[in-house]
């Protein structure tokens, strides 16, 4: 009798970006044709704080500028003690209009 063999494919993929001069990569996940990333990752792309993060994403809920129900996944990760948790990764477009209000700061101390 043949051997039956099922054929998995990878619905995720993960990417690291390593920073210039940064011994650690900046981790993310490709998935369903864009990139997610959590707010600790996006923190560290940008080099600011997580917290300024979490205000911006929260002005741009508020503003209407994005839906939260549409750049929000919540997936489970595996910490390094082993533990599952429930964390929420945000697309490429929350990424994005995360960036616009920091490079507008940035325009102004110059």
């Amino acid at each position: 009798m043949a051997k039956k063999f099922n054929i998995r494919n990878s619905t995720a993929e993960f990417l690291i970006f390593q920073l210039e001069g940064k011994e650690n990569g900046i981790q993310v996940l490709y998935k369903d044709e864009t990139i997610w990333a959590t707010q600790k990752a996006i923190a560290e792309l940008f080099d600011i704080g997580v917290p300024a993060i979490s205000k911006h994403l929260k002005n741009i809920f508020e503003d209407g500028e994005l839906n939260e129900n549409s750049v929000i996944s919540k997936m489970e990760t595996t910490a390094s003690d082993g533990k599952m948790y429930n964390t929420r990764f945000y697309n490429l477009d929350a990424i994005i209009s995360v960036l616009r209000p920091l490079q507008y700061r940035q325009l102004i101390i110059i």
